[in-house]
């Protein structure tokens, strides 16, 4: 399989402070994804802008803060948007076209239709198109919840299985402290394990036209490590930049993986399915579930939160509260109440299940670093 880059690009860096495309900056990063393409690879664009490009031109004075404000402003600067691309792109003949595809969180929580976005999007590469990507914000039911589309571009590299996921912002990567405020802040080249050191030094929100911030970048290249794929976060402002980044030279902060690519299913398990309730862990069953590569059986359980049934997805969490994991559950609430803490042939003399393993190996996601 061709090797596969996803590049995102936040509102700031498309848009003008004041609101509007930027189209010279436009122009630019086409340049840099034609020639990702030009080097073979297939190139996913995930963009963000549609707000930002919006609500100037449908008469609102600065960006809106009500969500049926933000939606009428995305209908209008998506257009907007697509066509600045097309424009931009169709300068470079090795560029078939692109094509826009639309999603929401609905989209990935249900596995028939991430599928057939996924199939959508293969045939669009073996076409050699762009396929860009933004938030379906017009529809959204809730806050434009992908954050500035940093979530939304982690769980694109994962489902079509990239080699790096690229999200460009305007600092050159993560430093251990706001280098704008702190001239003694060290820049961070490569992140190996995203612990809660990482996490407090990742700062708060982003510019005025975004919503999104370090940290919600931060979010996205674990949710990408944990799926397999190499993250980067940094700048690209000159001819080339993208081109280092993808490979491994670029003006920012990589995050390693020694992860595996995840099924579209264990993907649906691990960061769009809705958990019924909580099954908290011993020490021992913890050491198994994370390191061992085991089931988890009723004798490493100690208790359990909620109402649930055979077939529904639950967390597990360890003494600390720290989730584990997800699954899908074998027993019914009350049987593990009932069970906890016996070992297998305790639990076979009193009550009849149909499996031993309270979550399968099959079907179990890894969470926690």
């Amino acid at each position: 399989m061709t090797e596969r880059i996803v590049v995102k690009i936040g509102s700031s860096s498309l848009t003008s402070a004041e609101g509007g495309l930027n189209r010279q900056h436009i122009a630019y990063f086409a340049s840099e994804l034609a020639a990702l393409r030009q080097q073979g690879l297939d190139v996913l664009l995930v963009t963000s802008g549609a707000v930002a490009a919006g609500f100037r031109p449908i008469g609102y004075e600065a960006r809106p803060k009500q969500l049926h404000e933000k939606q009428a402003a995305a209908a209008v600067g998506q257009a907007l948007l697509m066509q600045a691309y097309q424009e931009a792109f169709s300068r470079y003949g090795h560029v078939t076209g692109v094509a826009q595809i639309l999603l929401t969180r609905a989209d990935f929580s249900n596995q028939r239709r991430i599928q057939n976005a996924k199939m959508t999007i293969e045939e669009l590469l073996r076409q050699g198109i762009i396929p860009i990507i933004n938030e379906n914000d017009t529809v959204s039911t809730d806050e434009l919840k992908f954050g500035d589309n940093d979530m939304l571009s982690a769980l694109v590299s994962n489902l079509l299985q990239a080699k790096r996921l690229i999200i460009l912002t305007d600092t050159d990567g993560l430093y251990t402290d706001d280098p704008r405020k702190n001239p003694l802040a060290t820049h961070i080249a490569r992140v190996e394990q995203i612990s809660e050191d990482i996490m407090k030094i990742a700062g708060g929100a982003g510019s005025s036209v975004g919503t999104g911030g370090m940290r919600s970048k931060i979010e996205a290249a674990r949710i990408a490590m944990r799926g397999g794929v190499t993250a980067f976060i940094g700048r690209a402002t000159e001819p080339g930049d993208v081109l280092l980044a993808a490979e491994g030279n670029g003006r920012g902060t990589y995050f390693d993986t020694h992860s595996h690519n995840l099924t579209v299913k264990k993907q649906w398990l691990g960061f769009h399915s809705q958990p019924k309730g909580a099954i908290i862990v011993d020490a021992g069953a913890e050491d198994a579930l994370l390191h061992g590569g085991k089931s988890l059986l009723p004798a490493g359980i100690k208790a359990i939160e909620g109402d649930f049934h055979p077939g529904d997805v639950v967390e597990v969490i360890n003494a600390d509260r720290q989730t584990l994991g997800r699954g899908v559950v074998n027993y019914e609430s009350s049987q593990i109440q009932a069970v906890s803490g016996l070992s297998t042939d305790e639990v076979k003399r009193r009550i009849e299940v149909s499996r031993i393993e309270v979550i399968h190996r099959d079907e179990w996601v890894t969470l926690k670093s």
